[in-house]
């Protein structure tokens, strides 16, 4: 299958897109530079920007899923992530895109919110605050659009390695631990739902 990742050079996404390659799919990596992936002739690498229609628009015609990785380290009124999904609602539209789209967001947006531990309601007030805000934004207007839409909320990210030792929880309660996750078990993840998609329509929690 052609599996297309949006915020693909870095983090989650370039995990993704050398996981998939492993996997035998191909891989259509887009970013602001791409440079830094290694050549695969089951890759193609598009730059572009996710808060542009059209660039969108070119990597998802022919993508049998999407997953949107997007990241960035600025800080303080961060608007990139309902800017990406706005982008990606009016990009689904115009090609009536029907196929998943899996959107990583972060444990701690959204309803997730009041179920974080003390430690991490402190890291994400004092450092992350704009970033969980529009976060949480970027759900909303995904879960109310049209896209054939699943929601992934990591815990904390790390750099382990891969296991596939990992948790999906589909509900939030009093009490849920959500620990550390590896980048790359998030990635296997994603490309195990693009693969075979059994949350649609759900807010995914991955530790």
């Amino acid at each position: 299958m052609t599996i297309a990742v949006i915020g693909a050079a870095a983090g989650i996404g370039l995990e993704s897109v050398i996981l998939g390659l492993e996997r035998g799919h191909h891989m259509i990596a887009m970013s602001r530079d791409t440079g830094r992936l290694a050549d695969h002739r089951m890759l193609t690498k598009i730059n572009g920007n996710a808060t542009n229609v059209r660039d969108l628009e070119n990597v998802m015609v022919s993508a049998d899923a999407v997953l949107i990785t997007v990241g960035t380290k600025k800080k303080k009124g961060t608007t990139l992530f309902s800017e990406v999904a706005k982008a990606m609602i009016a990009a689904g539209k115009d090609l009536n895109y029907d196929k998943p789209v899996f959107i990583v967001t972060g444990f701690g947006a959204g309803d997730s919110k009041p179920y974080l531990n003390w430690f991490m309601k402190a890291v994400i007030r004092l450092f992350m605050k704009d970033q969980y805000a529009d976060k949480t934004r970027m759900e909303d207007m995904i879960a109310g659009s049209n896209l054939n839409w699943g929601i992934v909320r990591p815990g904390i990210l790390t750099n382990g390695l891969l296991t596939e030792n990992y948790q999906v929880l589909r509900t939030l309660h009093p009490g849920i631990k959500v620990g550390k996750v590896s980048r790359i078990n998030v990635a296997s993840y994603l490309i195990s739902e693009a693969e075979n998609p059994v949350n649609l329509g759900l807010k995914i929690t991955v530790t």
